[in-house]
C-alpha cells in the first residue's frame, strides 16, 4: 500500500515534483505483489501513456488483474475496453460481464452503461425494461446522463413496463442500500 501510495504522490505532484515515471516504477512494486489499487493505477497510466509508451495491451493485462481482485473502477475500464476493442478484440458480452460486474457493486458510470447495452441488445438480448431499471439505478447514484437516457427507453415502454422497471431500480436500491 505504501508503495501505491508514493505512486499516487509522485503522479499527482504531492510533496514532490509530479514524475510519472517514478509514479509508474511505484505502481509496478506494489501491482507485482498484487495490490489491486496498484494493478488500476498502472492500467491507467498504460492507458493514458503517463511515465510508459501509451499500451493498450498492458492497461487490459493490468485492469484484469484489479478487476479479479474485485476492484470496480477496474472492471468498469475492462468493460470499456472490450467494448472498444482496445488492447483486446472487440466483445459486447465480454464488455457486458464487466459493467455487469462494477455495476453490481454501485459504481453509476457501469449501470449507466449497462443500461445503454440492454437498450441497444450489445452484448445481451434487447430488454428496455432491464435497460430502464439499470438506468434508473444509475441516475439515482448522481449519473446525470442516465436521466435522458431513461426517458428515450420510457418512451418505448408501456406505462406498465415503465412502472414494473421502477420497481425492480427501487427493490435493487434498497437491497444495496442495506449492505
Amino acid at each position: 500500500r505504501a508503495q501505491n501510495n508514493l505512486g499516487l504522490m509522485y503522479a499527482n505532484g504531492q510533496g514532490v515534483v509530479q514524475d510519472y515515471k517514478q509514479a509508474v516504477y511505484w505502481y509496478k512494486k506494489a501491482a507485482e505483489q498484487g495490490y489491486a489499487d496498484a494493478q488500476y493505477n498502472l492500467g491507467v497510466m498504460y492507458g493514458d501513456g503517463q511515465g510508459v509508451a501509451q499500451d493498450d495491451k498492458q492497461a487490459v493485462y493490468w485492469y484484469q488483474k484489479a478487476a479479479e481482485q474485485g476492484l470496480a473502477q477496474a472492471q468498469y475500464n475492462l468493460g470499456v475496453m472490450y467494448g472498444d476493442g482496445q488492447g483486446v478484440a472487440q466483445d459486447d458480452k465480454q464488455a457486458v460481464y464487466w459493467y455487469q460486474k462494477a455495476a453490481e457493486q454501485g459504481l453509476a458510470q457501469a449501470q449507466y452503461n449497462l443500461g445503454v447495452m440492454y437498450a441497444n441488445g450489445q452484448g445481451v438480448a434487447q430488454d428496455y425494461m432491464i435497460a430502464h431499471m439499470w438506468t434508473n439505478v444509475s441516475a439515482a447514484n448522481g449519473y446525470r446522463q442516465a436521466i435522458e437516457l431513461r426517458k428515450a427507453i420510457a418512451g418505448l415502454m408501456t406505462t406498465e413496463k415503465i412502472l414494473q422497471a421502477q420497481g425492480m431500480a427501487r427493490d435493487w436500491i434498497a437491497k444495496h442500500a442495506s449492505q
